[in-house]
């Protein structure tokens, strides 16, 4: 037996160190498949339609994220036709370049969200996050009505827009100056329904297309 099946058989009669090897040689094989994803997603430019999250759609995707709805809807349509049939043009990086953290998740508890904005009036919205099985009587979602009894922080809002220019978001110290006015008086519920209704609006580039209606939950 030559030298080199000599090295194999003493690493495979050593699990400890079989083990080790694995581990590092899977690590070098994910780094190559991974690094070049994240380079390419850091050179995605925003075209000029879409724009970072005004003040109060910011305190909403906060809020969004903060009470894990990305854990039952997704914000991700795919190529697939039956994807495209139900909820509209399929999802871009573009669309997400202002999102940290994305929300394109890949559980779909209720429907995929991406272009839910406008498909429902506000008052709709509303209700259905006061008491979900009042508009939607099969939905398994629970109740959020205790948003409307917390207020924004608007000190916290500003640190958030603050730590978003520095990923590249193009807030101006006027439009972090003036945040506090944006979001006086209003509720945790608000900014999160004017988060939901600009979804597939406001964030999305002018040549997308609007999906036919669908249940929200």
């Amino acid at each position: 037996m030559s030298s080199r099946y000599k090295y194999f058989e003493g690493i495979e009669k050593r699990a400890w160190l079989l083990g080790i090897l694995t581990a590092i040689f899977l690590s070098f094989g994910g780094l190559a498949e991974v690094l070049p994803l994240f380079v390419a997603a850091n050179k995605v430019e925003a075209p000029e339609d879409v724009k970072p999250y005004e003040p109060l759609r910011l305190a909403g995707f906060e809020t969004y994220v903060k009470n894990g709805c990305y854990l039952c809807h997704s914000q991700m349509i795919r190529h697939l036709g039956f994807e495209t049939a139900r909820y509209g043009q399929h999802s871009t990086a573009v669309e997400s370049v202002y999102d940290r953290p994305m929300q394109w998740g890949s559980k779909r508890t209720g429907p995929d969200l991406a272009r839910v904005g406008g498909k429902y009036s506000d008052e709709w919205q509303r209700q259905h996050l006061i008491d979900p099985r009042s508009v939607v009587p099969s939905s398994n979602m629970p109740r959020y009505n205790w948003l409307e009894d917390y207020s924004i922080d608007a000190e916290r809002l500003q640190g958030t827009m603050r730590a978003m220019r520095r990923l590249g978001a193009p807030y101006s110290d006027e439009d972090i100056e003036n945040a506090p006015k944006a979001v006086e008086g209003k509720t945790q519920m608000d900014a999160l329904i004017a988060y939901l209704q600009g979804l597939g609006i406001d964030n999305t580039p002018k040549a997308s297309s609007k999906a036919e209606e669908v249940p929200a939950s």
